[in-house]
């Protein structure tokens, strides 16, 4: 009896847990594609979920398994760099994602331990890969200038741009206005990072002038004027889709 009544509070605060951390979490929102709809839902920090065809997909997993608390386990996890706040093993340990394939660059590829390491596709900057019907490309993300010290060196991690249905939809990385973000085309969903390490907003609005996706989400952006840097995109470009979303509940 004392055992099923320690199982039956267990159940109830992992319910009140769960309750609490979708209370907290910004809305997701949903972006028709060609093949159904896309739904972004917002985690913490530079961390995204995205449902699409019935399959999900974590960006760099961060936040330990409350943050994800109602979220389906992962078909895909995507990962950008070696550090804490994007490759967090806590968090990955965490999560039921025992059956996810891991979409990763090689600097990750070598942190990760077993089992991970064995289910890791390992994208070079420039490089491509289809999985469960999504198309991933990986592209550069870096610090400017480019120095033998630098904290985000070129051809380390990787920003990626997913396909889906016929909809492009880039994530920055941990990086900088660098040329390979301004040269983008056909962007649709841009998630652009922006504090300390990285752009500034001034930087990023710039960026994001020059590529017009259609709707532009800042994330990663702890300690920054994101409200200033929506007014800078607007004033620039008023079509334009700058979404605020609450990532640091």
């Amino acid at each position: 009896m004392k055992n099923k009544s320690a199982t039956s509070i267990l159940i109830l605060i992992l319910i009140f847990i769960a309750v609490i951390a979708q209370a907290q979490r910004a809305t997701a929102d949903v972006i028709e594609t060609e093949k159904g709809s896309l739904v972004i839902q917002p985690i913490v920090h530079g961390t995204v979920v995205f449902t699409w065809d019935s399959k999900t997909i974590y960006l760099d997993p961060y936040g330990g398994a409350n943050a994800f608390a109602g979220i389906a386990p992962a078909d895909v996890v995507v990962i950008t760099d070696i550090h804490g706040d994007h490759l967090h093993l806590e968090t990955l340990q965490a999560l039921e994602t025992s059956a996810a394939i891991y979409v990763v660059p090689q600097a990750v590829a070598d942190k990760l331990p077993e089992p991970f390491k064995s289910k890791a596709v390992v994208l070079s900057n420039g490089n491509n890969t289809t999985q469960l019907g999504i198309s991933i490309t990986a592209i550069p993300m870096y610090n400017l200038p480019e120095t033998e010290d630098s904290r985000h060196p070129k051809g380390r991690g990787n920003g990626y741009v997913f396909n889906f249905g016929g909809k492009k939809l880039y994530i920055s990385g941990d990086t900088e206005d660098i040329p390979e973000m301004r040269a983008l085309t056909d962007i649709y969903v841009a998630f652009v990072c922006m504090n300390g390490p990285t752009m500034d907003i001034n930087q990023a609005a710039s960026a994001v002038l020059e590529f017009k996706p259609q709707i532009v989400y800042p994330f990663h952006h702890r300690g920054s004027d994101i409200e200033a840097f929506k007014k800078l995109v607007q004033e620039g470009n008023p079509s334009i889709d700058v979404r605020l979303r609450n990532w640091y509940p």
